[in-house]
């Protein structure tokens, strides 16, 4: 069944091809047909962002969303996806794509077609391929930004997208571009390339424009903050340098072990030196094959409105607290940015429309997810903030503390994950409940975040977090009993990841507690960043929540062999994760 191409989204190109879907229809038909093997059908369908859960028969469907722009339209096609397939929700990652969890297998092509109407394609988003783009949802608006990355990060995923080497790789390769402000809040050093706009003065006195070039950072159980390839590249070679590093672990990757399969590997084996010779030898290469000129579409001007250059005063409630976290200043001039803050990253299909319409009332036309799991609406006039607080709080979505302490991260974990040993977001909820509850503790704190993973993989990103929470399991009375591991210390500066500390292990439902203390401890301190966490010793933090660590056999209840949110007793459910295919 093949369907009419629609025009693309206004204003934004999509990425999406129809003939991707009516492939992906006749494979699983000849997979059901039994022309094609579990193993060669698994690889098709993951390439395709179709990702199998520990739920028989179910499916997690990602929709691959480069830099986080979306659009109304595209905002409405998620929300039919979330109503038909998704039980009324989708779920903002920390890759800035959104997926959709308990797909039955057979629903799967209608919720393509769906997503391919609107401009937005899962090719690539899973299996071994180049993984989606992030950026900073703040790019272009930005003061203090070199310039705006965002046509760039486009230009990248358009060229890259079905590429030669995009979907043949040894294992996944996260991209990244950002630069905004001399920081990484794109998050370019945990990516396996990764790209922060950078400028600098010409010989004839001009500013020319690049990028620095990054390679081989990473989380799960390697952790590395990435390399720098390359000091400055121009923009006008931006493609190459991403092709130059896309084809040398295409070529020398590890294709035989997938735990050591990751571009980080490849350097750690090879040495930096040589890697970088390597990846100029492709750059060679790629000026003999006649280059890779760069396309940049033209980016949509925002709607032209008429900006207050000061904010009304407003007495609303809740308005002053949520605008606190919220807003943002644009460097253009009567203008904000908006953070919405989604709990946990979910958003009801209700949400999803309502947001598409205020995207279009009050902002640019468009929205950016971050990848701190939240929506982003940017040209919001001033003097309209206090209206679209008022009509986000009709749809549930003016919760304040965006993006501070209080604002909790967490990957999918145990409900859906193969890989995950607990379920993540039961943790995670009970500490959002908490904070949320505790203004005067999320008050004081500052420079901290909080994120939650179910397994050492790290997809909640707790290893960069100020406070962070990996899920594990330990015996306790000859009984399997979930429990975390508590890191502090994590972050991402201007020049380099900064990984936690482990200081101790606690049974989950002591998870609460250990954050407490923690953040007292912090705030006596008057510490107001992640850095402080590095001038306390390891002996010191230790001993902080050496009690809760303890559980002897004799003083374990059945509760502490449920793992937080489930009902029946925990067991470690040993399956083969899909994100390592």
């Amino acid at each position: 069944m093949s369907v009419t191409e629609s025009a693309p989204p206004i204003g934004r190109l999509g990425f999406a091809r129809h003939e991707d879907v009516d492939v992906f229809v006749e494979r699983l038909e000849a997979f059901e047909r039994g022309e094609v093997s579990p193993d060669d059908w698994r690889t098709f369908r993951l390439l395709n962002g179709v990702y199998g859960q520990r739920q028989d028969g179910m499916m997690m469907i990602r929709a691959k969303i480069p830099a986080g722009i979306t659009t109304p339209k595209q905002l409405r096609a998620l929300a039919d996806i979330a109503d038909k397939h998704g039980g009324g929700k989708g779920h903002v990652t920390t890759r800035q794509n959104v997926q959709f969890h308990f797909v039955p297998q057979a629903d799967a092509e209608d919720a393509l077609r769906l997503l391919a109407e609107s401009g937005i394609t899962t090719k690539e988003a899973c299996g071994p391929s180049v993984r989606n783009w992030t950026c900073c949802p703040f790019a272009g608006v930005a003061a203090g930004e070199p310039f705006d990355p965002t046509p760039y990060v486009d230009a990248l995923a358009r060229y890259l997208l079905r590429g030669k080497y995009s979907s043949s790789l040894p294992r996944k390769l996260k991209p990244s571009l950002g630069g905004c402000c001399g920081t990484d809040c794109s998050q370019a050093f945990i990516n396996d390339l990764g790209f922060l706009a950078r400028s600098r003065i010409a010989a004839d006195g001009s500013t020319e424009l690049g990028f620095q070039v990054l390679a081989g950072g990473g989380l799960s159980t390697l952790r590395r903050s990435a390399i720098t390839v390359e000091e400055f590249v121009p923009v006008g070679q931006l493609l190459e340098a991403a092709d130059a590093v896309i084809r040398v672990f295409h070529r020398i990757g590890n294709r035989h072990n997938r735990a050591k399969a990751r571009l980080k590997w490849t350097i750690d084996k090879i040495g930096v030196p040589a890697f970088i010779a390597e990846y100029q030898a492709e750059r060679e290469v790629i000026r003999a094959e006649g280059g890779v000129p760069l396309v940049l579409l033209e980016e949509p001007a925002p709607p032209v409105r008429r900006a207050a250059l000061s904010q009304v005063s407003e007495t609303e409630p809740g308005y002053a607290e949520w605008a606190a976290d919220s807003v943002r200043p644009q460097k253009q001039a009567g203008f904000s940015a908006v953070v919405v803050r989604l709990i946990l990253g979910d958003i009801t299909s209700a949400q999803l429309r309502a947001v598409a319409d205020l995207a279009t009332q009050y902002g640019e036309g468009e929205v950016r997810l971050s990848n701190e799991q939240n929506f982003v609406l940017r040209y919001v006039p001033n003097n309209k903030l206090a209206a679209l607080h008022r009509e986000l709080a009709l749809v549930g979505l003016a919760k304040s503390g965006a993006n501070s302490v209080a604002d909790v991260t967490s990957c999918p974990g145990a409900s859906s994950c193969k890989l995950a040993v607990t379920a993540s977001r039961g943790l995670a909820g009970i500490l959002t409940d908490l904070l949320d509850a505790r203004p005067d503790l999320t008050a004081a704190t500052k420079g901290l975040d909080i994120k939650v993973s179910g397994c050492p993989h790290g997809c909640g990103q707790h290893y960069i977090a100020g406070i962070g929470f990996q899920g594990g399991m330990r015996k306790v009375a000859g009984k399997p009993a979930p429990q975390y591991l508590v890191y502090v210390g994590g972050g991402i500066g201007a020049d380099k990841a900064n990984f936690g500390r482990l200081i101790g292990k606690v049974p989950a439902r002591r998870g609460s507690a250990t954050l407490e203390r923690l953040l007292d401890f912090y705030n006596a301190a008057g510490a107001t960043s992640h850095a402080f966490w590095s001038t306390v010793s390891a002996d010191v933090l230790k001993a902080l929540i050496a009690d809760l660590t303890q559980l002897a056999d004799a003083d374990a209840t059945d509760e502490d062999f449920v793992d937080l949110g489930e009902s029946k007793p925990f067991e470690l459910q040993a399956g083969e994760g899909e994100c390592a295919v």
